[in-house]
């Protein structure tokens, strides 16, 4: 089995430190356990990196390249490239994500 890198891209290491900053305000600790589990479900790309369904949002364009992590209620937008896992996003999905995605990968 090939293993794959995982890098987090700056805008989602931007994107989960607002995340945990926004939720410690009211529970450090649930802050705390949100970042491990999404950093946690991250690494494991590294053994699966086509585990993840292609972002529906994007596929309607005709793009194929951007895969998700449902971690509910946040997506986590990848790609891969040669034997790399490169994270792109943490987006709540109570939000309108359309904006944001268009913005980000188009």
């Amino acid at each position: 089995m090939k293993r794959f890198g995982v890098e987090w891209a700056q805008p989602a290491s931007k994107d989960l430190k607002n995340i945990v900053d926004y939720i410690s305000q009211d529970n450090v600790d649930t802050a705390i356990a949100i970042f491990d589990k999404i950093k946690s479900k991250c690494k494991t790309l590294n053994h699966f990196p086509d585990r993840g369904r292609i972002v529906p949002e994007l596929k309607a364009y005709g793009i194929l390249s951007y895969r998700e992590l449902i971690i509910s209620p946040w997506r986590v937008i990848y790609r891969t490239s040669d034997q790399m896992v490169y994270v792109l996003a943490v987006i709540d999905s109570r939000r309108s994500t359309d904006d944001i995605l268009i913005e980000r990968f188009l």
